[in-house]
């Protein structure tokens, strides 16, 4: 068995939903190097099996055209002369194959929109189908979809637990890569709100979470007692914090695709995407999935969403439908029972505006 060269630079959840591939390949005996961005680096150093290859996305994506220059320069030189059994460029833009083209190989596989062999097919689980690129899979029955890949060993919370009380995690913006702002995917910072004053009333530890450029979001929760790690954490640490929690609440965004690699339990917001291509499969998963009798949904096709104004599917997931799914998930914990990961709905069909908290205690999720 050879070298095979994966060239994924970002996002999060896109590296990871590539993980389970990867170790796959591993495990024929191959052995695995890959080129990313200088961001998931340090999260891709958590497997040992992987050599890293880090590259100044940022520069790639938004240099000036000297700085891009020198940056792809940088990559020939690394690569000349060097030789894969197999090159995987998992991006249907022709533009990443250049990045690699001082490399030799026998096989060089990047995706298409013409090729059913090498186009990751909707519907479909995102995991399942890059493994089923990779690996060569006939396009039959699978009955269910590559689980997330945990890393070894798990690195140290940032944050040390100081009470008994369940910590929840809050992921209140996200959705927001070097590419492109997703909006559409966000919950409301204010049912987020919502739901953090409820958690507190009933005794438990509540921690925002987020990247360096969420921090817009910690204004709403003013005046509440909550633990603001938005924007002060490296990827790998904010794994170690995941792993020391019992509950991430998270929109369809990069640290879905965190806490799946980690033990901790997940309630997650579905809306424009659908959690049947991005969810983790994994037990201790409860998917909230918005939209239910909308015609539009889900409206992301791989590449881009429909040209809506308003997200209406996600804010048809209401604070009380969150909060049961978080309870839930807690007794579930306390029992050593975690179920299988599942898609609730809500039990309305449309909501053009979230009714006052104190309103929706009544509503219970339908599994």
């Amino acid at each position: 068995m050879g070298r095979i060269l994966l060239v994924k630079l970002g996002a999060i959840g896109d590296a990871i939903m590539l993980l389970p591939a990867a170790q796959a390949l591993h495990a024929q005996g191959h052995t695995i190097e890959w080129l990313c961005g200088e961001q998931i680096a340090p999260l891709l150093g958590l497997y040992p099996w992987i050599t890293t290859i880090a590259a100044e996305e940022a520069v790639l994506l938004r240099g000036s055209t000297a700085a891009r220059l020198r940056a792809v320069a940088a990559l020939w030189k690394h690569f000349a002369g060097r030789r894969y059994e197999l090159i995987a460029t998992m991006y249907y833009d022709s533009r990443y194959r250049l990045l690699t083209r001082t490399a030799r190989t026998g096989r060089r596989l990047w995706l298409s929109t013409e090729d059913r062999a090498r186009r990751i097919l909707p519907g479909r689980h995102h995991s399942d189908e890059v493994a089923r690129l990779l690996l060569g899979w006939k396009d039959d029955v699978r009955p269910t979809a590559m689980a997330p890949v945990p890393p070894p060993i798990l690195p140290a919370s940032p944050v040390p637990r100081t009470q008994a009380a369940p910590r929840i995690v809050l992921v209140p913006a996200g959705a927001k890569n070097l590419v492109r702002e997703d909006a559409l995917r966000r919950w409301p910072v204010e049912s987020f709100v919502a739901v953090a004053r409820e958690l507190l009333a009933q005794g438990y530890e509540v921690l925002l979470s987020g990247g360096p450029g969420d921090g817009w979001a910690s204004a709403a929760f003013a005046g509440l007692p909550v633990q603001d790690c938005i924007g002060r954490q490296t990827l790998v640490e904010t794994v170690g914090l995941f792993a020391s929690s019992d509950i991430v609440l998270t929109p369809d965004t990069g640290p879905l695709h965190l806490a799946g690699i980690t033990p901790v339990s997940i309630v997650a917001i579905f809306g424009p995407t659908s959690p049947h291509f991005f969810l983790p499969r994994r037990a201790g998963v409860i998917a909230l999935w918005g939209g239910e009798g909308f015609a539009c949904r889900p409206c992301y096709d791989g590449k881009n969403y429909a040209p809506c104004r308003e997200n209406a599917c996600v804010q048809q997931v209401s604070p009380a439908m969150v909060l049961a799914a978080v309870n839930e998930s807690l007794l579930a914990r306390r029992a050593g029972t975690l179920p299988e990961p599942r898609i609730v709905v809500p039990q309305s069909t449309i909501r053009s505006a979230h009714r006052p908290l104190e309103n929706e205690r009544a509503e219970a999720p339908r599994g």
